[in-house]
C-alpha cells in the first residue's frame, strides 16, 4: 500500500511525487525508504488528486493543524494537482497549508508560478542550501544547471511578496556559522525568514 500521507508531530505530510529536478548530496531519500516512521515514501505510482484527497479526509482533523506538502520528491513537480489538494483542505480543514520545495518550480513548469499559489499555500519553505550559484550547483546537482540558484532566489523572492509566509532553509552541518550569516542577509534581500535545520 503506498504512502500517500503520514503524520509528523501537528502536521500531516502529503507525498504527491517522487520526480525531482535535484540530486542534493544530503537528501534523505538516499538513506532510507521512509522518515519519521513513515513506512516506505516511494511511491509505486503517483496518486490522483482524488485519491490524495481521500488519504487526507480519512485523518481525524482535530489531529493535526497544517498539511505539509512534502515527500519523497519535489511537490511542485505536479504544480496543478497541488493547487487542487490545497484548494480542498482550505475548504474542508481550517489548517495552514505549507509546502516545503527546491524553489525550482519556475523552471519545472516554464512559467512564473509563486502568483498561482496565492490563497492556497500559507507557507512556502524554499531550501536555500548555500549562498552562490557554483556551491549551490556543487550541493544541490539540480538538472537545470548554474542558472538554479538565481531562479530559486526569483521565486522566493516573488513568493514573499503575495503569500503570508516564506521560509529559506540552510542544513547545519552542511553550511557553516559564516555561510549562515550571510543567508540570513539573503533572506532579509527577498523578504524572507532563515530556518537552519538539522542535518538528518
Amino acid at each position: 500500500m503506498m504512502t500517500i500521507t503520514y503524520p509528523v508531530k501537528n502536521g500531516l505530510y502529503v507525498n504527491m511525487t517522487n520526480r525531482c529536478p535535484c540530486a542534493c548530496t544530503f537528501c534523505l531519500r538516499q538513506k532510507g525508504e521512509g522518515v519519521y516512521g513513515s513506512n516506505s515514501l516511494w511511491l509505486e505510482r503517483e496518486p490522483t488528486v482524488a485519491e490524495v484527497c481521500e488519504s487526507v479526509d480519512a485523518w481525524d482533523p482535530d489531529l493535526f493543524s497544517q498539511l505539509v506538502f512534502c515527500g519523497y520528491g519535489e511537490p511542485t513537480e505536479r504544480l496543478e494537482d497541488l493547487l487542487a489538494v490545497a484548494r480542498h483542505v482550505k475548504e474542508t480543514r481550517d489548517w495552514t497549508i505549507r509546502l516545503n520545495t527546491n524553489g525550482l518550480s519556475d523552471l519545472i513548469n516554464g512559467e512564473s508560478t509563486a502568483q498561482k499559489m496565492k490563497g492556497l499555500i500559507d507557507i512556502a519553505s524554499v531550501s536555500l542550501n548555500a549562498t552562490n550559484a557554483e556551491d549551490y550547483l556543487r550541493l544541490v546537482r539540480p538538472r537545470f544547471g548554474l542558472p538554479s540558484f538565481e531562479a530559486m532566489l526569483r521565486f522566493a523572492k516573488e513568493a514573499a511578496a503575495c503569500l503570508p509566509q516564506v521560509v529559506l532553509t540552510v542544513v547545519d552541518g552542511v553550511t557553516t556559522k559564516e555561510e549562515q550569516q550571510k543567508a540570513a542577509e539573503i533572506c532579509r534581500s527577498v523578504g524572507a525568514t532563515l530556518r537552519v535545520r538539522p542535518l538528518e
